[in-house]
């Protein structure tokens, strides 16, 4: 099945930047879609940003539009997502996944099939 690992998590400042990235391996890499989603403690997990794999689209959560960039190299099978102006409303447990299809709705963690083991980003002064 398809494996997928996070990393560059840790602790930030208020108003710092992070790149998390997503590394992939035992599967076809010719996907539908891959996402970001964050856990906070005590909440459900919630989208953050997807992108289709080939051609590149994009969508965001209005939460994080305009501060987070999620991006992918084929090539290196390998998903990123940029994170600026961080607060600490932005603390939870971030998870990249896999999605087959490139259709609507992109926001729901139902709708992936891959989950990677999260890694944890703190905003705090």
């Amino acid at each position: 099945q398809v494996q997928t690992v996070e990393s560059g998590g840790g602790l930030v400042q208020p108003g710092g930047s992070k790149r998390l990235t997503c590394t992939f391996s035992g599967g076809t890499f010719t996907y539908g879609t891959m996402g970001w989603f964050r856990q906070a403690l005590g909440k459900e997990r919630e989208f953050v940003a997807a992108i289709t794999w080939n051609a590149g689209q994009t969508y965001y959560a209005d939460s994080v539009q305009g501060r987070f960039t999620i991006s992918r190299d084929r090539a290196k099978n390998t998903l990123y997502l940029e994170m600026s102006s961080l607060q600490p409303e932005d603390t939870a447990v971030y998870y990249c996944a896999v999605k087959p299809g490139v259709l609507r709705p992109f926001d729901r963690p139902s709708q992936y099939n891959y989950w990677g083991q999260g890694t944890q980003v703190t905003v705090s002064s």
